[in-house]
């Protein structure tokens, strides 16, 4: 606590490679790539680049759910993406995502290959692709482009804010930890008054802005990110935990949070999918584990 309070930013910030806790190392303040690595194509129209953070589940979810919709189109290949060892700054997926984060997609559908980057992007993307997980109504379009942008632009707080001071900082502070535990309190507040008069985010239909919420304040509830379930005491929350709870039992989203997922127990992760069957013959081979990153 002391270090921090004595701190004086200098006049020009420099970067310290071993600053910045326990992900330091994926961490960099300049873009483009830092090696040669092509991109692996599959069979599918559809190439996913990610790993299982919540901003890769977003994406999984959904290419679960449409699959089991019937949309026969939305078979795609997910490859790990392996952060810890640099595999987003290679030239292929740089190209695929100038920014360096996963999830990315290069749809070749049309022909002409088409890079989408950005979850949100991904999600709308998809769901207009296949006209589906959308509201069928034209005037609640809004509320889910609302709730969509509403997730966008709040989970930063939870992730690179809460998470990052409260789970992975080299030492705690406790004002960081109190202004982000505020900001995530306040969100989950949100959400749950939401809720408690609506089923889904957009009403009585699941949608995109569901599958873009959950991966990221449904594992906060449910203590799978951070272990942080009884400091924000996200049990209190009643009708965010019944929306969570609902969700987590989907079939296609228990499948899409295995999807590219390389930590945590073993059963759950399957580290690459090209193949509905892969999920019965999953990996046996682990790698290293990831945090607020993607």
């Amino acid at each position: 606590m002391s270090e921090a309070s004595n701190y004086e930013p200098p006049k020009v910030w420099k970067w310290e490679e071993e600053n910045g806790g326990r992900f330091a190392n994926i961490n960099r303040p300049i873009s483009g790539s830092t090696h040669e690595k092509d991109l692996p194509v599959g069979k599918h129209p559809l190439q996913l680049y990610s790993l299982a953070t919540p901003n890769g589940v977003k994406i999984t979810v959904l290419l679960e759910e449409l699959l089991a919709a019937g949309h026969s189109g939305a078979e795609y290949d997910a490859w790990l993406v392996n952060i810890l060892e640099g595999d987003q700054f290679g030239s292929g997926f740089v190209g695929a995502n100038p920014n360096s984060k996963i999830p990315a997609l290069m749809d070749y559908s049309s022909g002409e290959p088409i890079r989408i980057f950005e979850s949100g992007a991904i999600l709308l993307h998809l769901a207009e692709k296949f006209n589906a997980f959308l509201p069928t109504d034209p005037a609640k379009r809004p509320e889910l482009l609302s709730w969509l942008f509403w997730q966008m632009g709040s989970a930063p707080y939870l992730g690179g804010g809460f998470g990052h001071f409260y789970a992975y900082a080299p030492f705690k502070i406790q004002y960081c930890i109190d202004r982000f535990a505020m900001e995530v309190k306040r969100q989950l507040d949100v959400l749950d008054k939401r809720l408690a008069d609506n089923r889904y985010l957009v009403g009585e239909d699941y949608t995109i802005a569901d599958i873009a919420v959950w991966p990221w304040y449904g594992a906060l509830v449910q203590n799978k990110v951070y272990d942080a379930a009884e400091f924000l005491d996200t049990s209190s929350y009643t009708h965010l935990n019944r929306w969570t709870d609902e969700i987590a039992a989907r079939p296609a989203v228990i499948r899409g949070r295995k999807v590219n997922r390389s930590f945590g127990p073993l059963e759950e992760q399957l580290h690459e999918r090209h193949d509905a069957s892969d999920f019965e013959l999953r990996t046996q081979d682990k790698l290293a584990p990831e945090e607020e990153a993607g």
